[in-house]
């Protein structure tokens, strides 16, 4: 579903329309301990802007803008705490608790693992930080790791040690802090990680209810016998003496089609709503707490009752979309609106899987287009796959009488392999990714989805190199057990060893995974680097093989050039671009635009063109391959069979290069062209029917 976050979780909150939200310095937003102004007065619109130092004991820099003819300050990164260095605290085994713990035995100070258990060793000094922009990233890069690296077994002592270093950059005091804060996506990453971390809560047999002053954490075991549930929230809002209210309904009729016993999480965060519009709003204002919820898959609806803080404006529903970071219309709908409460009804649909663009991306975009894309393209890739070496299989040694067709058609079967394998484990792992993941799977299903894509790649370099070596190095003769050796290194050694290395350097700090899927980790550790780097490369090297292909196919055989002559040269040059950009997987390049944007536009156009890539293997690998088809005709009407006709074979300096009719169904040395003449009267190759023989009979 296009509003779910990692985890089957909506967040869901009530909003209006109020025009662009201005990101204005708020009155008397310094605190104690904060800096005094250094860009002062009056300045020019076109100047530059202004940068300070924070003071002592801060590090880090203000910077100021000139909006009006006056500075104001835009950003800052004045900052005390060092995430790392809490992180650090957490994991070390024997660490002794600071003096501000809340511990104070004995055992309990020489015991670190109470620190992981319950975070009590780094709380004090997350709340002790003043709330400036600096120290809000700091806690919000805490928070983020320590959502991705916890396990799915949160205990209620963790989520409350959690909920307090999230309290602290949620109060009053805090959130016009926000507005300064360089990262405009910290307030959707701090909302992905609460809502993360409280997804894994482990539910006991007394039902767990963690409230701080701003964010509050509610769950419950249900089932199909459980009656209608209600989780209710009332807290304040921006340190004011009133209360919003909020409730989470999980209808009746909706439990019933649970089939095992599961659990139910709500969160509500009273004041995110206004950190969002500070950062990462435009146009929308929330008018209400917001509320998010871990529901299990077959649980498709659920309703959430707001009451509106401005009670004189109309409401509308939302839900946040954290791929997009922002606001979705479409997920809810409005089905009670009166003076102070308003009702929406929202539906909970997360996708089995993600869009095919996620191998590039990283980040998976969720939408009914790209999911159906992904699902229809699969089906049929898998399909023409399983076909296409069913027909190699079939004709394998009509197409193989040579030996630079046999490398060929072993590039091209290992090719269809690779790819078949990885589509199929691109589906097993959609379901290993389903609640409760199971992580030790999902890191196997990575593991080789990865390996198998990357081999896909490696035997399309394979295949470009092949084409290389017999268009450039005419003069060379390797032999075929050269030849096969060096295509099963490069197809499957290279591949073993990124996927390798991936896996044991990243894997040991829980950063191999990415939460909302299993496939390479981008956040904490970029190990989806291992995967798009080797593929840009090659797929920047088999462009320059179509080049160069394009140039040889491109030439003129001898004498001027006629009008028929350049259509012929324009057709069999545009036939070439045609078979080789799937074969040689150019139309990964758009991965490159996507790694970098989340537009939808360019995922479809991505999807489109990859999760059907089995299907144009299929086509111009084997069905427009003249000497294929015409083995099928063979062995499917043996009497039938076309009568080939070839010239008598002459030693001359081309070797193999130079084979009349060998790889041609009809073919004659006479023909004008097939061969040219050089100039002292020896017969060579035409360019054409070199490229011919290494493209196969679609040229």
């Amino acid at each position: 579903m296009m509003m779910s976050p990692p985890g089957d979780v909506i967040m869901l909150c009530l909003g209006t329309f109020v025009g662009e939200v201005s990101p204005d310095r708020p009155a008397g937003w310094w605190q104690k301990g904060a800096h005094k102004k250094k860009c002062v007065g009056s300045c020019h619109v076109s100047g530059k802007d202004c940068t300070e130092p924070c003071d002592h004991p801060f590090r880090g820099k203000m910077t100021f803008g000139c909006p009006g003819g006056r500075w104001q300050k835009s950003t800052e990164t004045c900052a005390s705490l060092d995430a790392q260095s809490l992180l650090q605290r957490i994991s070390r085994p024997g660490y002794v608790i600071n003096p501000y713990s809340t511990h104070s035995s004995a055992s309990g100070a020489r015991d670190g693992r109470l620190c992981s258990a319950d975070f009590s060793c780094i709380i004090r000094d997350v709340l002790d930080a003043e709330p400036v922009a600096g120290n809000i990233v700091s806690i919000v890069t805490l928070l983020q790791s320590i959502s991705s690296n916890v396990s799915t077994d949160v205990t209620t002592e963790k989520l409350e040690g959690y909920s307090k270093m999230a309290n602290r950059v949620l109060e009053g005091s805090a959130v016009p802090n926000w507005a300064f804060v360089r990262d405009k996506n910290a307030s959707s990453i701090l909302l992905e990680s609460v809502i993360s971390f409280a997804g894994k809560l482990r539910i006991g047999s007394s039902p767990p209810d963690v409230s701080d002053l701003f964010i509050a954490t509610k769950g419950a075991r249900i089932g199909k016998n459980t009656p209608e549930k209600h989780f209710t929230f009332s807290m304040g809002s921006n340190n004011s003496k009133s209360h919003l209210n909020g409730t989470v309904s999980l209808p009746r009729e909706g439990l019933q089609l649970l089939t095992a016993n599961s659990s139910g999480i709500a969160v509500a965060l009273p004041t995110l709503g206004p950190i969002i519009d500070k950062t990462l709003s435009k146009g929308l204002s929330v008018n209400g707490m917001v509320l998010s919820v871990a529901l299990p898959k077959a649980l498709k609806e659920v309703s959430l009752e707001f009451e509106k803080m401005n009670k004189t404006v109309s409401a509308l529903c939302v839900a946040w979309h954290s791929a997009l970071r922002r606001w979705e219309e479409t997920a809810c709908e409005l089905e009670k609106d009166n003076a102070a409460v308003v009702t929406c009804r929202c539906q909970h649909q997360p996708a089995l899987f993600q869009s095919f663009s996620i191998l590039m991306s990283p980040v998976g975009v969720q939408h009914p287009s790209l999911h159906f894309i992904t699902c229809v393209g699969l089906v049929i890739s898998i399909c023409s796959l399983v076909l296409c070496l069913a027909i190699e299989a079939a004709v394998w040694r009509q197409v193989t009488q040579t030996q630079i067709s046999y490398m060929r058609h072993v590039c091209l079967v290992n090719i269809a392999a690779s790819l078949l394998v990885a589509d199929v484990l691109f589906i097993v792992a959609a379901f290993v990714n389903g609640r409760p993941r199971n992580h030790g799977g999902c890191v196997a299903a990575t593991f080789f989805v990865h390996f198998f894509y990357l081999a896909l790649f490696f035997w399309m370099l394979a295949l470009g190199f092949l084409i290389l070596y017999g268009l450039l190095l005419i003069f060379w003769h390797l032999r075929k057990s050269t030849l096969l050796a060096a295509a099963f290194g490069i197809g499957y050694g290279c591949p073993s060893a990124i996927a390798l290395l991936t896996v044991l350097i990243t894997e040991p700090r829980k950063g191999y995974l990415r939460d909302d899927a299993c496939w390479l980790n981008w956040k904490e550790t970029k190990a989806l680097l291992a995967f798009v780097i080797p593929a840009l490369l090659i797929i920047g090297v088999n462009l320059v093989v179509v080049l160069v292909v394009i140039a040889k196919s491109g030439r003129s055989s001898a004498g001027d050039r006629s009008k028929i002559q350049d259509l012929v040269t324009v057709i069999r040059v545009s036939k070439n671009l045609v078979l080789l950009t799937p074969l040689l997987g150019l139309t990964w390049g758009f991965g490159l635009a996507i790694v970098h944007d989340a537009s939808l536009a360019l995922h479809l156009v991505f999807s489109l063109l990859n999760a059907f890539q089995g299907f144009f293997i299929l086509l111009f690998g084997t069905l427009l391959d003249r000497k294929t088809r015409e083995g099928l005709r063979m062995k499917c009407f043996p009497s039938k069979s076309p009568i080939t006709i070839c010239a008598a074979s002459k030693p001359n300096s081309w070797g193999f290069l130079w084979r009349p009719s060998s790889d041609l169904a009809v073919s004659s040395a006479a023909d004008p062209a097939v061969i040219s003449t050089a100039a002292d009267g020896q017969a060579k190759p035409h360019h054409a029917t070199v490229v011919h023989r290494y493209l196969g009979g679609f040229t």
